[in-house]
């Protein structure tokens, strides 16, 4: 993909930021959104999402932060290289060298989806960098700590899965049935995000992976979970939707147990994407923590 330049399925006026590519090792291109001055807030989006995901946070805080919302390698504008790592691990291992690429010796942290283990191996061994952490709908421990989650995981890695992923984009799929009630969910809302998934191989080569790490990645999301007592003292928010199917109420009472002096921010009728479907909502509350936690 071409960081400069939107595809014709994304409306500009949509998302009218400059982008940039940033390379963080050979053949591994990054696009970056870089905008605004002041405070820097770091957005990491998850699966099968990219950083269009943030463009209502970004309107709402461009003006007195300086915002960056990457595309993680194989999503949105960033390169798609066929013998890339998509595992979680991997995108975790870019993000670190992106924040030194970048310069970051400072930032605000937000979080969705995959998008948190993608960045947190990066806050909990550097958390003198975090000024603060906001958790959107996210995890960081390994699946299968419940019946539910274990059946999920280990389908997940499976051929089957593999070939649904590419013949139905089931992927896309299951990220409608975790849409909320805060807004209806149309075409144009996914449109954005389908695009640059048209065919089998790129959901395999891209998406599948990050469903096979479900199991395959246990080691790595669990050690996220093992070292979360390093973000003990950073400004911490859940902002959570309640009817979020992926990650349910229980996944929320994991991170409050986890991180006991997190604010805790729900909203009953959104899902998954608290951010697109109640932005105002998830705008307020990000205001008002990077705002007072700001040195």
């Amino acid at each position: 993909m071409n960081s400069s330049a939107l595809p014709s399925f994304v409306e500009p006026s949509a998302f009218p930021f400059e982008r940039r590519p940033v390379e963080v090792a050979p053949g591994e291109v990054l696009s970056v959104t870089d905008v605004g001055t002041g405070p820097v807030v770091v957005f990491s989006h998850g699966t099968p999402t990219w950083s269009y995901e943030w463009r209502h946070l970004l309107r709402a805080l461009s003006g007195t932060h300086r915002c960056v919302a990457v595309d993680h390698l194989g999503f949105g504008l960033s390169a798609r290289p066929a013998g890339a790592d998509y595992r979680p691990e991997a995108h975790a291992a870019r993000f670190r060298r992106l924040v030194d690429v970048l310069g970051l010796e400072r930032y605000h942290l937000v979080v969705h989806d995959f998008g948190g283990p993608f960045a947190l191996d990066e806050a909990l061994e550097r958390p003198q960098r975090v000024a603060s952490l906001t958790v959107i709908n996210s995890f960081c421990w390994a699946f299968g700590d419940s019946a539910r989650t274990k059946v999920m995981a280990s389908l997940a890695g499976t051929s089957a899965f593999r070939f649904l992923y590419g013949a139905v984009n089931l992927s896309f799929r299951i990220a409608g049935s975790a849409w909320g009630r805060a807004q209806p969910a149309t075409a144009a809302t996914w449109a954005p995000y389908l695009g640059f998934f048209p065919d089998a191989d790129s959901r395999r080569r891209v998406l599948w992976p990050l469903a096979k790490s479900m199991a395959g990645s246990a080691a790595f999301t669990e050690s996220l979970w093992n070292r979360r007592e390093r973000l003990a003292h950073t400004p911490m928010q859940l902002v959570w939707g309640l009817r979020d199917s992926a990650f349910p109420p229980s996944a929320l009472e994991r991170w409050k147990r986890g991180f006991p002096h997190a604010a805790v921010h729900t909203h009953a009728e959104a899902g998954h994407w608290p951010h697109e479907e109640a932005p105002a909502f998830c705008v307020e509350r990000l205001q008002a923590l990077v705002g007072s936690s700001t040195p």
